[in-house]
């Protein structure tokens, strides 16, 4: 297509190519920049500016920010297991961290409270006249009140009083268990005491010990034996052999029984005051205990629970053995050299009972007075 005389682009073509009319296009559209510039401030506070009567942008209200928590409360009722309240409870607050205890009391209806209390764990004790301590624990959260709703206090236990029963009610208790103590659960083992703060006996009990061993069926039974044993040795020869003489010889035999044991057991014991029992001691090396036992063959507990010369034990057989004169045949009697003879006898005799006694009869014995182990 070619350019027509009234086309605009051979108009604006025109333009140019003149120079006059060229040097005009330039100033025109630096004024149109500066007034378009100028108006760009207006346009922008126009824009921002409140339309009147519209709604008017809220101011920004600034937040208040802190670092300390909310404080809370703790409180609750104090009642008993009835459900009644109690009044002038002591309650006392605690919390990790803090090192003061607060402090606080139930009024006439039960209530207490602690308020301002920074939240985290903490622990309440109620204490009051006539009931027992009690504990409670629990989380305060910020701000919280909370609230238990009840607190029950259980009635305190009662003071706990010793009562001390009169000694001779203990000692009598005490001979109860031992008159129990049979070896094998048959043989009489009544003169040792497993307990060693056996209570002394009385006077009493003493002669009760002694007329309960001589009247045990199996002590009669025990002699019968040994009487047999001298009727075939024929020991004592001056009572004969058959019937007879097993009656002379049981007698005999029994009466050195019942007058040692009463003797040296029950009569000495009373006017000397002392203890005519073994008291095991169970305790301690091999050594030691052999010594104890071997030595209470010549010592004894007095009634003062002192160990002393075991003058009952000593006398008691040569007593004995003097009466036994009396009884035994003429021919068979050597005097006094034979009293103190059988006594040294006894002695050994008994040390060696003892000695049975501390490391092999204690097994053998049940209804024992005493708790401790037995041991060997």
């Amino acid at each position: 297509m070619g350019l027509g005389r009234n086309s605009p682009t051979n108009g604006v073509y025109r333009n140019l190519r003149h120079p006059v009319r060229a040097a005009k296009w330039p100033f025109i559209l630096w004024i149109l920049v500066i007034g378009i510039s100028s108006n760009v401030p207006a346009l922008a506070q126009s824009q921002s500016a409140p339309v009147p009567g519209g709604p008017e942008t809220p101011a920004a209200v600034p937040q208040e920010t802190t670092d300390r928590p909310q404080l809370g409360s703790i409180g609750g009722t104090v009642v008993d297991r009835d459900g009644a309240v109690i009044a002038n409870v002591a309650i006392t607050l605690a919390q990790p961290g803090v090192t003061s205890k607060r402090e606080a009391r139930s009024d006439g209806d039960g209530h207490f409270v602690f308020a301002d209390v920074a939240p985290g764990p903490f622990q309440l004790a109620f204490a009051a006249s006539g009931f027992a301590t009690l504990e409670e624990s629990g989380v305060l959260h910020a701000g919280e009140d909370y609230v238990f709703p009840q607190i029950e206090l259980a009635v305190g236990t009662t003071v706990d009083v010793e009562v001390t029963l009169p000694r001779e009610q203990v000692a009598e208790d005490q001979i109860k268990v031992e008159e129990k103590q049979r070896l094998l659960g048959v043989v009489p083992n009544f003169y040792v005491s497993y307990d060693p703060k056996a209570v002394p006996l009385t006077t009493k009990l003493k002669f009760q010990l002694a007329w309960k061993t001589t009247v045990d069926p199996v002590s009669f039974g025990i002699i019968g034996i040994f009487a047999g044993i001298e009727q075939a040795d024929n020991a004592f020869s001056g009572y004969g052999q058959g019937a007879q003489g097993y009656a002379k010889r049981y007698g005999a035999a029994y009466a050195d029984f019942v007058s040692g044991t009463f003797i040296g057991s029950a009569i000495l014991p009373a006017l000397l005051k002392q203890d005519p029992r073994y008291f095991y001691k169970g305790t301690g090396s091999r050594q030691s205990r052999l010594l104890y036992a071997i030595a209470n063959a010549v010592i004894c507990k007095g009634d003062n629970r002192r160990w002393q010369p075991n003058y009952s034990f000593i006398i008691g057989d040569l007593a004995a053995g003097g009466i036994s004169n009396l009884y035994y045949p003429a021919q068979n009697r050597n005097g006094a050299a034979l009293t103190f003879e059988n006594t040294l006898i006894a002695i050994g005799g008994g040390a060696i009972g003892n000695v049975i006694q501390e490391f092999f009869l204690r097994k053998l014995t049940p209804h024992v007075s005493g708790q401790g182990p037995a041991k060997n």
